[in-house]
């Protein structure tokens, strides 16, 4: 299978998505219908893709590289390598669970957060991460008006199901670019469709929203880093969901330690410290972070409140 990969500066190449052994168990029909879908979303439907990888060079962006540092649970994002000017900064929650920090052959286990991937700033080392988007979804609408007119429920279906996976494919075929060729820390990595599935490569590309940072109003910055609206088509809602909905976005870290992590519950202590950090009062934070909250927000009453 493939799509066509439209880059920023005009040059166009093919996205092949390798065909696993299970497309081998498939029916005639369903593949048939496969198929279908594909030719429906190369006519309405467009990939693109918006990347900032930080340090090398930029790759659909047009945009100065950045640098960071952590400073605290924060990552300060700089106007420019320089690291004179502070930009804006990344938000990040770190695990508060209660557990034996001795792990699997005696290894120490950290309560960990996204930060802890990216050199302090005390260090005085410049460090870097990238922020990407994109999307499967342009022109998606029109394609699905089609079977909604022919009152065609399976083939909507599979359409949607089609631009969803490509669009995960999408990002990983881009991780991948990044690590072997945008910032080449891993340039002679050969991975097997297994390998990656199992995410043997170095390096996370963690969300908002999603265990790691489950906090979605972080989409805002990476939005304004990146100008994701003009350059990419994909619109926040409200409610921080993307636009087209068949989209991916988040954040490049390839800090040979760095892996995927759930924050889990956090304490009230960390929500009021995460308040401070965003410039928020206790109950917005509180209405954000509701799923991963480990008290009665009810129960208890904030202290800017309070005071």
């Amino acid at each position: 299978m493939a799509g066509v990969l439209r880059e920023r500066d005009g040059s166009v190449g093919i996205l092949t998505l390798d065909e696993p052994a299970s497309l081998n168990a498939m029916t005639p029909e369903l593949l048939g219908d496969l198929a279908l879908a594909i030719g429906e979303l190369s006519v309405d439907a467009e990939l693109r893709a918006l990347v900032l990888t930080g340090a090398g060079r930029g790759f659909c962006s047009g945009q100065n590289l950045k640098a960071f540092n952590s400073l605290g649970d924060d990552i300060v994002v700089f106007k420019d390598a320089a690291r004179n000017t502070e930009l804006t900064r990344l938000h990040t929650l770190r695990q508060q669970i209660a557990r034996d920090h001795k792990g699997p052959g005696g290894r120490e286990r950290a309560n960990t957060a996204l930060a802890d991937f990216i050199a302090p700033r005390e260090t005085g080392l410049a460090d870097h991460i990238g922020t990407f988007a994109v999307t499967t979804g342009i022109g998606e609408e029109a394609a699905l008006a089609r079977y909604f007119k022919a009152t065609d429920d399976y083939g909507r279906i599979m359409m949607k199901a089609l631009a969803d996976r490509l669009a995960e494919a999408f990002a990983e075929h881009l991780h991948a670019r990044v690590r072997r060729e945008f910032w080449g820390y891993a340039s002679g990595e050969t991975l097997s469709n297994d390998d990656l599935i199992a995410e043997k490569y170095q390096g996370i590309r963690p969300a908002p929203g999603y265990p790691a940072q489950p906090d979605h109003t972080e989409k805002a910055t990476l939005w304004s880093l990146m100008d994701v609206d003009a350059a990419a088509g994909i619109k926040l809602t409200e409610n921080y969901a993307m636009w087209p909905g068949s989209a991916v976005s988040g954040f490049y870290f390839a800090h040979p330690a760095s892996h995927y992590f759930g924050v889990g519950k956090v304490e009230r202590d960390q929500v009021d410290d995460y308040a401070r950090r965003k410039g928020w009062d206790t109950a917005t934070c509180e209405r954000w972070l509701a799923p991963v909250l480990n008290y009665d927000r009810k129960a208890t009453t904030p202290k800017d409140e309070a005071a």
